[in-house]
């Protein structure tokens, strides 16, 4: 099976990846105050979550940043994949971002010193949308 990617899609796979693995498997170990802070962000903006327990979110969470990690540095995955599961978890996130009060500065999508943390999953959806089209162009072409 040969490589599926394209030799200019490496760096930002590479590195999107790595900061994906390494935030879910930091989130495996997350104790009860961690679980319950990040359960409790994600359940304000998304109340749907409020259903789950704070530890099996964190869980479930850390399993979906381990996936996509993997599947951004694992090169038999092609990039229009990646780019898909990259930018659905990022619009997610983004979504607390835009929802989620004192992550902004009032009247504008700058950050507060807050918010700063959340908004570089806008350079995430960047990486994943390039991904995206990257590979569709080559469908078209």
């Amino acid at each position: 099976m040969g490589l599926s990617i394209k030799l200019r899609q490496v760096p930002p796979r590479l590195a999107a990846g790595a900061f994906f693995l390494n935030s879910g498997i930091e989130k495996l170990s997350a104790n009860e105050e961690t679980a319950a802070k990040l359960h409790g962000f994600a359940s304000g903006t998304y109340p749907f979550l409020g259903k789950l327990k704070a530890k099996d979110f964190t869980r479930a969470l850390a399993i979906s940043e381990i996936a996509i990690g993997a599947i951004l540095v694992v090169p038999v995955v092609p990039g229009i994949v990646a780019g898909a599961g990259l930018t659905a978890f990022a619009m997610g996130t983004i979504g607390l971002y835009v929802k989620t009060p004192g992550l902004r500065k009032p009247g504008s999508v700058a950050p507060t010193e807050n918010g700063v943390p959340i908004a570089k999953d806008f350079w995430i959806l960047g990486i994943g949308l390039n991904l995206i089209i990257d590979d569709a162009l080559d469908y078209l072409a």
